[in-house]
């Protein structure tokens, strides 16, 4: 097997299973993740980061497996009493994980960078590869629903993703700049491959490749970039990829999110119902990952078509 730097870029749920397969069969120093951070807000005054928390607590082995969100263990005084005081309880944050959004906005409020925070929170945590933001820049996911324009949180958490969406928009992207980590490993000639995570391409993986230079920047890194569908047999595996899709007139299907990627593949990972009609360079595996072996099996299957397309 081929050594270098992997480049993960992936969204919350979905996206972290795999990234929890790569860390478990890449050494530390040889696993890079870039971490939308469209669905970053704030709330009761506090900065949440829901795409880096999930990566950061399924990495440390304390993501809730019951709700897919959230640490496990959880208590929730805190909910229940701000619930009894009138407060806003629409968004759900445990007790322990309260602790680690009142740390990161209070340092954040002190001048570091979310980079900082997160590389801090990860090492605190035992976690071996880099986490990275896509930007240190506010950059915010809206939609546009048949009432106007929704934060995102709003539509995906308050309104659990009833309203019909007409469009998406990344308010802040275009004025980003890139994560420079990210940059200087991209250009250093040592990478790998760049995996596309199989995260909602529309909301986890755009925003990520809105931001200025890290669309260039990964199309000219001299590696294979690698996306694997989150759609099987014509069903999102998680989330509202396939609402959304219906909703923006497009085909549910894994040659339709290959299309959206568009130039920037050279290959392809679905799994055995979903392979015809898509023109990248296909590679075909079970891509329903619900055992840390089955996360494992696919992030080796990745990392091998990767290496075959070198």
């Amino acid at each position: 097997m081929s050594s270098g730097l992997v480049v993960a870029l992936s969204g919350g749920v979905g996206g972290a299973k795999l990234a929890l397969g790569l860390s478990r069969v890449l050494p530390a120093e040889e696993l890079l993740i870039v971490a939308n951070t469209g669905d970053d807000f704030e709330h009761l005054g506090l900065t949440i980061c829901p795409d880096i928390d999930t990566l950061t607590y399924t990495l440390a082995g304390l993501d809730n497996p019951a709700t897919g969100w959230g640490r496990r263990d959880e208590t929730w005084s805190f909910m229940e009493t701000i619930a009894t005081l009138g407060g806003e309880d629409w968004f759900r944050l445990g007790d322990r994980d309260l602790a680690l959004h009142v740390e990161r906005t209070r340092r954040l409020r002190a001048g570091e960078s979310l980079s900082q925070v997160t590389a801090d929170v990860c090492r605190r945590l035992g976690i071996g590869p880099r986490v990275l933001p896509m930007s240190d820049d506010r950059v915010r996911t809206r939609v546009r629903c048949d009432s106007g324009w929704l934060d995102f949180q709003d539509y995906f958490v308050r309104q659990q993703c009833r309203p019909v969406v007409r469009e998406l928009a990344f308010t802040g992207a275009a004025d980003a700049r890139p994560q420079p980590e990210a940059l200087a490993a991209l250009a250093g000639g040592n990478v790998r491959a760049v995996v596309i995570c199989p995260s909602n391409p529309f909301i986890s993986i755009e925003p990520i490749l809105a931001v200025p230079g890290l669309r260039a920047a990964l199309a000219s890194c001299g590696a294979p970039v690698v996306a694997v569908s989150p759609i099987v047999g014509g069903r999102a595996i998680k989330g509202p990829t396939a609402k959304m899709m219906q909703e923006l007139g497009l085909e549910v299907s894994s040659a339709t999110v290959a299309k959206r990627y568009g130039a920037l593949l050279d290959g392809y990972v679905v799994d055995a119902d979903d392979a015809p009609g898509i023109e990248a360079r296909l590679h075909v595996a079970p891509t329903l990952m619900t055992t840390l072996e089955d996360r494992e099996t696919l992030a080796r299957a990745v990392l091998g078509f990767a290496d075959k397309l070198r």
